[in-house]
């Protein structure tokens, strides 16, 4: 599966011909530390973001020296998204900032569509269309190998790790959610000690945990889920932001991290969201009975190497015990 590469703009210049009304943009659900503007072109809104790994922890924390974004963008592969997902990308340019390792993104304004901010629970509907259209771009990329260099699978599984957060500390901590992340993973051990050890080992080196998944069935991942990435066209369509970790992978991963980091927004139990996107594979002609308990289970070990330390610091509950649960469930695997 391919498609013609697209155009790369080599300045922020070329990529912004005809834009007017250039003002700086706050937007509460980024945690990256990128940077946003909002520009006007042609009358219509627009967002661009910049992306350099001096700026952005999470791309320190991945590994990205190159702007995944921009490499999706410039292989092809937003081309080929199913029509029930809008990216929002027209345009990118590279070669910015300090070796020239930085990007721009230019995006449609899709501030309209997107889910509101807030700690409350989606419409089923949209949750439901969520994962549908989850399914949906899995189907479409089964058996994808990535050939372009996106984002490498232990990476992906190391990214909150205790040990990249070093890297933070060295930096003076300039974004916030790292040291919530040290801080949450120093009181796993007392809050999970049934799978804490464990768990620390896979975040600290998840080379077992990836091989484990390889043998999974494989797709195109976009890697962060997340209700701030998201929004509901009125027609319909899911849009889907954030293109900063996508990658060959396990399709559960996207499943285990969209139920892990939404907690609080699911409108339905985890188990009948697991459900409907099992459902939905299947009815896109995705058969599952041969593979799915493994690559479930595995995947949702996966949701505690990211979010152990974020479990951890909402306190003992239902939620870290089911969490937990699922964590013994994927070591047994192993």
């Amino acid at each position: 599966m391919s498609a013609p590469e697209r155009k790369i703009a080599s300045s922020i210049e070329e990529l912004l011909v005809g834009a007017v009304d250039r003002e700086p943009m706050l937007t509460g659900d980024s945690k990256s530390g990128a940077r946003f503007e909002r520009v006007t072109i042609d009358g219509h809104p627009h967002v661009v973001k910049y992306l350099h790994v001096d700026d952005d922890w999470i791309m320190r924390c991945t590994g990205d020296l190159t702007c995944r974004p921009a490499t999706v963008w410039r292989a092809g592969i937003l081309d080929l998204v199913p029509s029930c997902i809008d990216h929002g990308v027209v345009g990118v340019a590279t070669g910015l900032g300090r070796n020239g390792w930085g990007a721009a993104v230019l995006m449609r304004d899709m501030s309209p569509w997107m889910v509101p901010e807030g700690d409350g629970p989606v419409p089923i509907d949209q949750h439901l269309g969520f994962i549908e259209h989850m399914a949906a771009l899995h189907a479409s990329f089964w058996g994808w190998h990535d050939t372009v260099g996106l984002t490498p699978d232990v990476y992906r599984l190391a990214e909150f790790s205790p040990q990249n957060m070093a890297t933070e500390d060295a930096r003076g901590w300039p974004d916030v959610v790292p040291r919530l992340i040290v801080d949450g993973w120093a009181r796993y051990p007392s809050i999970a000690p049934a799978v804490a050890d464990a768990v620390l080992e896979l975040a600290a080196d998840p080379t077992a945990l990836a091989v484990a998944l390889r043998a999974c069935p494989g797709t195109f991942i976009h890697g962060d889920w997340k209700m701030g990435n998201l929004g509901s066209r009125p027609d319909g369509t899911t849009v889907l932001l954030d293109w900063a970790v996508p990658g060959e992978g396990c399709p559960t991963l996207d499943l285990a991290w969209y139920l892990a980091l939404n907690a609080a927004r699911l409108p339905q139990s985890k188990e009948d969201t697991i459900v409907a996107y099992r459902a939905a594979l299947e009815s896109l002609g995705i058969s599952t009975a041969q593979w799915w308990d493994v690559a479930l289970d595995l995947a949702l070990l996966a949701g505690s190497v990211w979010f152990g330390w974020e479990k951890a610091l909402a306190g003992p509950g239902p939620e870290l015990a089911w969490w937990v649960e699922r964590a013994e469930a994927g070591l047994a695997r192993l």
